[in-house]
């Protein structure tokens, strides 16, 4: 009896956890869904609120090309919050118009596996449904016609029609392909929507950039789950690059931009998992590097602690007292004495450069070697040569007054010479920080598509696809076909294969399990 009893009461108390976690994972939902609820308010008061401010055309165009795109993934991820919970439908909203009947047309064609039916009979086609999607290829649209055959028994009266495909888009007309092209467009191409809405309308139809935007915010949220998959595979790795470069952000409120900083992260030339990871941020605070690189971490969840390969911004100083190695640029320290000897004619300058261009000389040697090899040559020829230029340095230092341009450029290099140096004994780590700067380069080019309206979301989304276009082009994979691939597989995968399709594993046949 007694046995019975605490075996009752166990069943009690593991009933009792049961409810307190769900009613936890319940207030946490809500919690989440009131934040986003709230942060949709304040968009579509800062969206009217907009409209009166004193912006240029352009500025207006991309502000609410922004809030319209933010809209769309706050209201995707609030659904996916309570996927249980469907919206009913408003049988008297609007219609959406039928594509125009000019557009070359393809058929695609569904039917059952089988058409016979379960009790023995054979079945007969009743009629159809048919769905259009929009499709685009460079200056010409097309439309896709789904059909879809519907099927009955006589005898019993089943009726039999194929299932939709699942869509990036729920009912939405664009197809994987047109979405692909709107996202590489915006993202590798820098084409704001408006821009795009003209490209359209000369292919021969309009499509509204608050349509636009509207896909752009939904893929956005959609993708996120393969951003993620690509940060942690970037974060597996025991080498990588950092830099950031500033971008403007328009702040609706009072007309004027704000300095905000995407950072970039990514694996070194030697590795041939090429993969980089942009991350937005409104300002160039140190935290943001340690909270992408999980510093400080925990037993359960350990922060990154490889070497990371930086410039000398003291934003990653903090970094260094958490675990993490410190490995300098020696093109900054090259920059300083070039400087010297172009603005000046120092000959102290010319005369460090070429210990400078001695060490590349090395480099450029053993670029395609194994890493062994690479350490081996970089110890026999690069060391004695870093070796006499610190001992040049000391001597040239005495004879140079505190202050002075010569000063600080001989002070910059000495004081960081164990991170500058530290290259030579370790072949996985390249010399300098080139290799990230020319992943941030191409972004200079599109400056003026970086105006947010004071929405974090929005720089953090375009941040996210610019990490998947830009993986894909450091793996000589087409961004296009790789993100219609992804937009078209992305619906129906399980979690647990979605980094089957980072762009250095990803192929056109089917993602292995």
């Amino acid at each position: 009896m007694r046995q019975a009893l605490r075996a009752l009461q166990a069943e009690v108390a593991r009933q009792d956890e049961i409810i307190q976690r769900q009613e936890r994972e319940a207030a946490f939902k809500q919690a989440t869904i009131d934040k986003l609820t709230h942060e949709m308010a304040v968009l579509k008061r800062l969206k009217f609120a907009a409209k009166s401010e004193a912006f240029s055309a352009e500025q207006k165009s991309l502000i609410e090309e922004t809030i319209d795109a933010d809209l769309a993934a706050l209201a995707r991820e609030i659904e996916q919050q309570t996927p249980e919970t469907k919206a009913p439908q408003d049988k008297q909203g609007p219609k959406r118009e039928k594509l125009p009947a000019h557009l070359p047309r393809r058929e695609i064609r569904h039917e059952p596996e089988s058409t016979t039916c379960g009790c023995g009979c054979a079945m007969k086609r009743i009629g159809e449904d048919v769905a259009e999607k929009l499709d685009y290829q460079p200056g010409v649209f097309t439309v896709e016609r789904h059909i879809r055959g519907k099927w009955v028994c006589a005898q019993c009266e089943t009726l039999v029609l194929a299932p939709v495909a699942p869509h990036i888009i729920d009912k939405g007309i664009p197809t994987s392909g047109l979405l692909a092209q709107v996202l590489v467009a915006k993202f590798l191409d820098h084409l704001p929507l408006y821009r795009q809405e003209a490209i359209f309308e000369r292919a021969g139809l309009a499509i509204a950039r608050s349509t636009l935007a509207q896909w752009v915010g939904e893929c956005g949220a959609q993708l996120q789950p393969l951003v993620d998959a690509l940060t942690a595979e970037l974060l597996r790795h025991e080498v990588l690059h950092a830099d950031e470069t500033p971008v403007a952000m328009l702040k609706p409120g009072n007309g004027k931009t704000h300095r905000a900083y995407l950072w970039s992260y990514c694996t070194t030339s030697f590795n041939p998992v090429k993969t980089v990871v942009f991350d937005f941020a409104e300002s160039r605070g140190g935290q943001h590097v340690r909270e992408f690189l999980g510093l400080p971490g925990s037993a359960q969840a350990p922060g990154w602690t490889g070497r990371l390969v930086t410039d000398d911004f003291s934003g990653y100083k903090a970094c260094f007292d958490m675990g993490v190695t410190e490995v300098g640029c020696m093109a900054h320290a090259r920059r300083k004495f070039h400087e010297l000897w172009a603005n000046h004619g120092s000959q102290v300058g010319e005369q460090a450069l070429k210990f400078f261009v001695a060490l590349y000389d090395v480099e450029r040697d053993v670029r395609e070697l194994a890493t062994d090899e690479r350490k081996t040559i970089r110890q026999e020829r690069a060391r004695p040569i870093a070796d006499a230029l610190q001992q040049w340095l000391v001597q040239q230092r005495q004879k140079v007054p505190d202050g002075s341009a010569t000063a600080r450029a001989i002070d910059y290099s000495l004081k960081r010479w164990i991170a500058l140096t530290r290259y030579i004994d370790d072949g996985d780590l390249p010399i300098d920080n080139n290799w990230v700067e020319n992943q941030i380069r191409p972004i200079a080019i599109g400056r003026s598509n970086w105006l947010f309206a004071g929405s974090l979301r929005a720089g953090k989304r375009a941040a996210a696809v610019m990490s998947l276009v830009h993986s894909a082009r450091l793996n000589g994979v087409d961004p296009y076909a790789h993100l219609k691939d992804v937009l078209e597989r992305l619906p129906t995968l399980p979690a647990s294969r979605i980094a089957g399709l980072l762009p250095h594993r990803w192929q056109t046949c089917p993602v292995a399990a």
